[in-house]
């Protein structure tokens, strides 16, 4: 199975609840990996959620009118931030979490010239498919809950 099925739009507030869903599905598994439910996308409100649709460039996948991923876009002067790239764990392995990348590195406006976003140190699949999509290490750091993240970043192609 693919992503042919699978439809992409950026989203909206009224969103807002079935990304929040997805996100925690799919975040679940990481707290495992690093024991302990602290880790920021579980932590995320509502709300917090709406200030990102609104502050951001938030894209969504869809399989028929189901949300089953999205990531965000953060533009920081010349670099897009990507973050919260989360899939459906019943969506997983389809090569949707690569298309949300391309859709956001799509998506960004002419000012970005480079992208850039990090992930757990324990979460070598999703490092491995970062790294298939040309992104590389750059610096390793922690985050507020101690977690060591690996940070990477491609330029513009």
């Amino acid at each position: 199975m693919g992503v042919g099925d699978v439809t992409f739009r950026r989203l909206q507030l009224r969103d807002a609840g079935e990304v929040l869903t997805v996100q925690r599905s799919a975040f679940v598994d990481e707290a495992r990996v690093y024991g302990t439910v602290d880790i920021p996308p579980l932590g995320e409100t509502r709300e917090d959620l709406e200030r990102e649709i609104a502050t951001t460039v938030t894209m969504g996948a869809f399989a028929g009118h189901r949300l089953v991923g999205s990531a965000r876009l953060t533009v920081d002067g010349p670099i897009g931030w990507i973050s919260r790239v989360a899939v459906a764990p019943d969506q997983q392995g389809r090569g949707i979490g690569g298309a949300l990348l391309e859709r956001l590195e799509a998506a960004a406006p002419a000012v970005v010239t480079a992208f850039a976003l990090c992930a757990g140190a324990e979460s070598t699949a999703n490092i491995a498919m970062y790294a298939r999509r040309g992104y590389r290490e750059f610096e390793r750091r922690k985050d507020a809950a101690g977690i060591e993240l690996v940070c990477m970043r491609k330029a513009r192609g």
